[in-house]
């Protein structure tokens, strides 16, 4: 129970923050910046699309690591995940949501080649996304889609505050007498155990 993780978790909880930040602030800031630019259209989408470019490779860092220390600390916990009452379900809610994450973050940066291809500079490009797809049902679409990263991920972040207090001493002798009765029931139920702890 006092054993430390702290690489994993300093990967898990910076990665988790870096996702959430960069997110929010490009779909607050970045997108609102360039919305407001110029007149064109072509200008606004092509400024967003660079930002987004130059920040893609540090979403993925931060994401690598964030799934990297989840996974170490999915490991270094596997006895409380299977015997602390509470702990299985918020951990499957927390990987069902980054697989959301996930594949939101990835819908999101497809819509935005998209409309990279559609705002670029050379004609061909240009010709090219117009016989490919509907370039305003894409710009729809991802004005959706970059809302879903940080909505997503800022559920990840109160799913790692309920892990951080159920690792509290008090709550992982809890969930484990709970978890206990659960799978005995001739052991008194929880409602009695805080008259068992005093």
């Amino acid at each position: 129970m006092s054993e430390r993780n702290t690489v994993l978790r300093s990967l898990h909880d910076v990665g988790l923050a870096a996702w959430f930040g960069g997110s929010l602030m490009g779909a607050v800031g970045l997108n609102g910046a360039a919305k407001g630019h110029s007149d064109s259209w072509r200008d606004n989408a092509r400024i967003a699309s660079a930002g987004w470019a130059k920040w893609t490779p540090v979403s993925a860092v931060a994401i690598g690591a964030h799934l990297v220390g989840g996974s170490g600390l999915l490991a270094a916990n596997a006895s409380r995940v299977a015997t602390q009452q509470g702990v299985a379900a918020s951990t499957v809610a927390k990987t069902v949501l980054t697989g959301v994450a996930l594949a939101a973050t990835a819908y999101a940066r497809m819509l935005g080649k998209k409309i990279e291809l559609a705002s670029s500079q050379d004609p061909q490009d240009a010709e090219e996304a117009a016989a490919a797809f509907d370039i305003n049902k894409a710009e729809r679409q991802l004005s959706y889609a970059q809302w879903l990263v940080p909505a997503v991920t800022g559920g990840l972040l109160v799913l790692n505050a309920l892990h951080g207090e159920q690792q509290r001493p008090d709550q992982q002798a809890q969930g484990m007498w709970q978890r206990a009765c659960s799978l005995s029931p001739h052991l008194p139920s929880g409602a009695h155990w805080h008259h068992l702890r005093d």
